[in-house]
């Protein structure tokens, strides 16, 4: 995609703190990280959202999320580790590129990465079943 700033790092036409790189894939550092150690596994083929993604990708995203954090956790010496991925302004989504968050956590870093839990009614339950199964 021409004008996408995700595709464009991705690819090497804008310079970025690398800490992998792949022939689909690479990872940098965030610019505006939530913690220390904050990086995007970005591809480097222009999808807006998962739902775009091929699966093959989707797949090997995955995988490269799996790798890095046990690579960055061993490095960086964090406490916990968030894998986090938006599709969607409502879902927080602000590049319309595929990415995934890479997050290293630590002991009273204060990211803000939680929820309050409600409750699975069973109205809701019957309704969401009802829906996927048909």
């Amino acid at each position: 995609m021409e004008n996408c700033i995700f595709c464009k790092i991705a690819n090497g036409e804008i310079p970025a703190a690398t800490l992998y790189e792949d022939e689909d894939f690479r990872v940098i550092l965030d610019l505006g990280p939530a913690s220390k150690g904050h990086a995007l596994i970005l591809p480097k083929s222009h999808a807006a959202n998962i739902y775009e993604l091929s699966d093959e990708l989707a797949a090997k995203a995955m995988i490269l999320a799996k790798k890095m954090a046990v690579k960055m956790t061993e490095a960086l010496k964090c406490d916990g580790f968030n894998i986090v991925q938006n599709n969607g302004e409502t879902a927080g989504q602000t590049v319309f590129h595929f990415h995934m968050h890479l997050i290293p956590r630590y002991t009273g870093d204060g990211v803000g990465l939680t929820w309050t839990p409600g409750t699975l009614t069973d109205e809701i339950k019957e309704e969401i079943l009802t829906k996927m199964n048909a």
